[in-house]
């Protein structure tokens, strides 16, 4: 796919609302209906929006859209756990891509570690290491972090964070399966609210690029100039976006996308292009990865148009 010849290869003149126009016919994909919010989601919404090195945001239409982030949290609890931890986080939670769903009932043969913070008994495991002397202390000191990712202060949809805690019974047995493995240090359930409470933040695909954008630049919010995470935790995190970003569709991510990323079944996907600009795309229906349809080809043609692709030469 050459790049569009009626775009500026500027991220700032970038036409975001003709890139929209170009993925709306693309209708394939389910709407996730794990719970009744996101069952419910406008499967025509779609906003694609970038965060710029200099603090400007853009975005189309549709990007001032909320949504709960759902696992485009994980890369950022994951930050914050490793902040928490003095990086003993690397040594409680895998880092190698599964090649499986991303709610699998499976841990590391041998060390009863989850296999890398980007699936859901990861991400229950960050939650548990972030800090806080009990669950509500550690929601809070999410809800902060999360928030000065994105440069302003976040609410949580507790019908949203309700529901996840209520309907969601694999993520209940991984967090069963890993105090059973003696991973997991804190109660069961405690985890779980704790990690489902970060999935049920609102943000719109502008707050998003802006969490991503954080990462891309070393950890610095562009926009409030705040360093949220040093650098070297924002490194790790990026890499392992990378690599596990997009479940066990990460390898064709990155050879066709090549911007390390995270999905998420509300349709949201963030991506932290290395020094160059964080973006987020949202749109309901997902493909069998549980990745956005039209998230994945808007990112792919915006990668392109702007020379993002972390392999080219």
């Amino acid at each position: 796919m050459p790049p569009s010849p009626d775009r500026s290869s500027d991220p700032r003149a970038y036409d975001l609302d003709a890139l929209r126009d170009r993925v709306l016919p693309h209708a394939e994909g389910e709407v996730d209906d794990s719970i009744p919010e996101l069952a419910d989601a406008d499967p025509d919404l779609c906003g694609i929006a970038l965060a710029l090195p200099d603090g400007e945001v853009r975005g189309s239409a549709g990007s001032d859209v909320p949504f709960s982030i759902q696992s485009a949290v994980k890369p950022f609890l994951f930050a914050l756990a490793l902040v928490d931890t003095d990086g003993e986080a690397l040594d409680r939670i895998g880092i190698e891509p599964t090649g499986e769903a991303f709610d699998a009932i499976k841990l590391e043969s041998g060390t009863g570690r989850p296999p890398n913070p980007m699936v859901n008994a990861g991400a229950i495991l960050t939650a548990s290491l972030v800090d806080g002397e009990d669950v509500a202390a550690r929601v809070a000191r999410a809800h902060r972090g999360l928030s000065a990712f994105a440069g302003r202060a976040l609410e949580v949809d507790e019908s949203v964070a309700r529901n996840e805690h209520l309907l969601g019974d694999r993520n209940h047995a991984l967090a069963h399966l890993m105090r059973a493995e003696g991973t997991l240090s804190v109660g069961a359930d405690d985890a779980v609210e704790a990690y489902v409470r970060a999935c049920a933040v609102l943000v719109d695909a502008r707050t998003l690029a802006v969490m991503g954008a954080t990462l891309a630049f070393g950890g610095v919010n562009p926009v409030t100039g705040e360093r949220v995470v040093p650098a070297s935790v924002a490194c790790d995190v990026v890499s392992v976006m990378a690599t596990c970003g997009v479940y066990d569709g990460s390898g064709r991510w990155m050879r066709a996308v090549g911007v390390p990323a995270k999905s998420s079944v509300s349709g949201a996907i963030v991506l932290s292009a290395p020094g160059q600009l964080g973006a987020a795309v949202v749109s309901p229906p997902l493909d069998e990865q549980g990745t956005s349809v039209r998230g994945h080809l808007a990112s792919e043609i915006l990668s392109r148009d702007l020379g993002l692709h972390v392999f080219a030469a």
